[in-house]
């Protein structure tokens, strides 16, 4: 695995060993973020089950003023700070070492206002749900942020507008899928 584009373009990473994590594909990453390319430079850009924080570290890599990302695993955390040291963001970076609602619990007082929010979370155990009802009343986001799920091809979505949310996209892959979710109507 490695980074894409940017400041650390070509700069390999490092990923957790064993089926903790299942780390997003160069090619799934590369179309994910050319679809976003326009929207990276200067954004905050939120990283939850960031894993060995790739996503999180492409973002910065191609000019986002900061990444926050959140992470239970310990040697998910370990990989993380290595990939950031490796690739001289981590200035611009934020690290938690927590579980995503504890996390973003703990960011409330920070006055952040995300422009992207990306989650990787387990698949199909309903995570993403309770992140967005949970970011459905936060501060942290607007009516301007965009939301990406990366998810399994059968994650159902349908419930998004009961939780407040509007499908803006789906792109498909062969074994998963990228959902784009807005705020509001």
């Amino acid at each position: 695995m490695r980074v894409i584009a940017g400041s650390a373009r070509r700069l390999l990473l490092k990923t957790v060993e064993g089926m903790e994590t299942r780390p997003t594909t160069d090619r799934i990453k590369e179309t994910l973020f050319n679809m976003l390319q326009n929207q990276i430079p200067g954004c905050l850009f939120l990283d939850l089950f960031s894993g060995s924080g790739a996503i999180g570290i492409e973002a910065l890599s191609r000019g986002a003023s900061l990444a926050v990302m959140i992470e239970n695993n310990g040697k998910a955390i370990s990989c993380i700070r290595e990939n950031l040291e490796r690739t001289k963001l981590g200035d611009r970076a934020l690290v938690m070492e927590s579980d995503v609602i504890s996390g973003l619990k703990k960011l409330e007082g920070r006055n952040y206002r995300f422009h992207i929010i990306f989650m990787d979370p387990p698949y199909n155990h309903d995570h993403e749900r309770r992140v967005l009802d949970y970011l459905s009343h936060s501060p942290m986001v607007t009516e301007e942020t965009l939301i990406i799920i990366e998810a399994s091809k059968e994650t159902d979505v349908s419930w998004l507008a009961d939780s407040g949310y509007h499908l803006i996209k789906t792109k498909e892959y062969k074994t998963n899928k990228h959902i784009f979710v807005g705020k509001g109507e």
